[in-house]
């Protein structure tokens, strides 16, 4: 493929010839090798126009930039915006790989990864290979990529759908931050649904949204780029999310108006798995269970209902999907042989540790656990915080390490016992956290819920700079089975 190929369809200005071979795309220099395109992207700390001429030294055979580049060795291609002509380039350099298969897209500001696993299960229950992009990375098959953000640059996007499509995947499940529309990662991203969770503050201030309108006008965003949109019409920001749209819409919620609704929904609890159960109403009429806490659940689950419908899933492998998707460190139950549950979660701020507690809270548990810690070189407000919201939650807190970083851990503990002090909570302090995750699997009484909040889907952690492999499925694994021979 030549440059000028990739650039088909675009506004460009270029005089020389743009019929040379492209190798590949890189908007970092460093990666910049023979025969390589480099694209100039302006970011919050770091300007690609100023590493222009080095990409070149390494080998680089065009520069697309947006603004005028001290470059003449090789052709210099004039973009109006360079981060939406990646994702152009991108997508013609794979070979358009999003319209082989079925892509679906989903913003909000929670529920996103979840809801993408619940949708994933059910497309995979219908028969249907799919593959994921978001928080927990890349996903194809059982194998997972980490990335740095939710929703990744658009050639990462575009090279992760080919690898997808060559593997044999006919959709893809994928995560549209407001940050990722913004910087239009997924511009030739062509979505079939695009989904709306819901709407509360976040992602302000920094390099990320300046106010709540314009965090809410990126993740709208999504409603120009897909065919149909699916949202959630109880969230009060459903209608705002939806101007300027130029895609069908389909809606979900409890509301009578909604295209599908959610009835008689009730809590499940038994030792082990904590659950929702609902029907639903309108578009289609099925009853399922989630094995996923909270009333949350049922938004999530309708959601990725509401979006299967309009792909024209069959019911059962919604309900079949539904029953069996497990999302990885989100409310993760973990299998013991005890009569109390275990979960794993990755709340590690007081907003979602609060969230996460009230909505145990709901079943009832004889006691309700949380081990957590805070981490290492971030706000100690965070650390006072989290201590005062397990104390007031919980009937016991468990205080242990979580990516200490550079800072004592002990220091960290300090202060999140300041916060806790301020409470009536009993809390005991175990600093090494696979023996704090012992002391709750010991200490569990029959009808007990532990929540062991901060690492989630995180298989790390980090001391010093150095990030240890510590993935908590595994410790608990190692401490059943040392039960087990103590028990010899």
């Amino acid at each position: 493929m030549n440059l000028k190929e990739i650039l088909q369809g675009m506004v460009y200005s270029c005089k020389e010839n743009l019929e040379i071979p492209v190798t590949d795309i890189v908007y970092d220099s460093r990666k910049a090798v023979p025969g390589s395109v480099f694209v100039c992207l302006k970011g919050a700390v770091a300007d690609g126009h100023q590493y222009a001429e080095k990409a070149v030294q390494a080998g680089a055979c065009a520069i697309i930039a947006q603004d005028p580049v001290a470059v003449e060795s090789v052709p210099v291609v004039l973009v109006p915006d360079t981060r939406e002509a990646l994702a152009h380039i991108s997508a013609a350099f794979f070979g358009h790989p999003g319209e082989e298969m079925t892509v679906i897209g989903i913003t909000g500001t929670k529920g996103k990864t979840t809801s993408a696993f619940m949708i994933r299960s059910i497309l995979e229950a219908a028969g249907i290979p799919t593959g994921m992009i978001g928080t927990i990375g890349i996903q194809i098959g059982d194998t997972v990529e980490p990335t740095e953000n939710t929703t990744p640059e658009s050639y990462e996007i575009q090279k992760a759908l080919r690898r997808m499509v060559d593997s044999g995947c006919r959709a893809a499940v994928m995560e549209a931050s407001s940050i990722g529309l913004r910087e239009h990662r997924v511009d030739a991203v062509p979505f079939t649904v695009g989904l709306f969770t819901n709407f509360s503050e976040d992602h302000l201030g920094g390099a990320e949204h300046k106010s709540m309108e314009e965090y809410l006008a990126c993740k709208r965003m999504l409603f120009t780029r897909c065919q149909t949109g699916v949202l959630n019409r109880d969230d009060p920001a459903w209608e705002a999310m939806l101007e300027g749209h130029t895609c069908q819409v389909k809606t979900y919620g409890f509301s009578a108006e909604a295209d599908l609704q959610a009835k008689e929904s009730r809590l499940i609890s038994r030792p082990g798995f904590l659950g929702v159960e609902f029907q639903t109403a309108g578009e289609c009429s099925l009853k399922a269970e989630v094995p996923i806490p909270g009333t949350f659940s049922v938004y999530n689950a309708l959601g990725a209902a509401a979006v299967c419908r309009v792909l024209g899933l069959p019911e059962q492998a919604i309900v079949e999907g539904l029953s069996r998707v497990k999302v990885k460190g989100r409310v993760e139950p973990v299998p013991v042989p005890g009569p109390y549950t275990l979960l794993i979660d990755y709340a590690h701020n007081a907003v979602s540790m609060e969230s996460i507690l009230t909505t145990l809270r709901e079943y009832h548990p004889n006691r309700l656990i949380c081990m957590f810690g805070a981490g290492g070189n971030r706000s100690r407000t965070r650390r006072y915080e989290m201590g005062e919201v397990s104390g007031k939650l919980a009937d016991l807190t468990v205080i242990t390490e979580d990516n200490s970083r550079f800072e004592d851990v002990m220091d960290i503990i300090a202060d999140i016992q300041t916060g806790i002090q301020k409470t009536d909570g009993k809390y005991v302090v175990v600093p090494n956290r696979k023996e704090a995750i012992r002391y709750c699997m010991e200490h569990a009484q029959e009808g007990d819920v532990i929540v062991l909040a901060g690492k989630g889907h995180e298989d790390y952690q980090e001391i010093r700079g150095i990030k240890y492999h510590m993935d908590e499925r595994e410790l608990i694994a190692e401490i059943l089975e040392e039960q087990q021979e103590g028990s010899r």
